[in-house]
C-alpha cells in the first residue's frame, strides 16, 4: 500500500509542476487574442444571437436573467 501512494504522489506532483508556466511577454499578445474569446468572432456571435432571437420570438436579455416568455 505505501509504495503505490508513494507512486501516486510522485505522479501527482509531476503533473503539477509540468502545468506550472511563465508566459513570456511576447506570447502573452498572442493569448489576449480577441480570437481566443468565447465569442472571439463578432460577426458570427451576432448571427448566433440573432438566430436565438428568432427561435426565441424575443431581442435582447442576452446575458441576464430572463427572457421575452415572462417565467422569471
Amino acid at each position: 500500500m505505501g509504495r503505490a501512494t508513494q507512486t501516486f504522489s510522485a505522479l501527482l506532483l509531476t503533473l503539477a509542476l509540468a502545468s506550472c508556466v511563465t508566459v513570456r511577454p511576447q506570447d502573452r499578445a498572442v493569448l489576449a487574442d480577441p480570437v481566443m474569446q468565447f465569442e472571439g468572432d463578432p460577426q458570427q456571435a451576432a448571427a448566433v444571437r440573432h438566430a436565438i432571437e428568432n427561435r426565441e420570438g424575443s431581442m435582447g436579455g442576452a446575458g441576464v436573467a430572463g427572457g421575452g416568455c415572462g417565467c422569471n
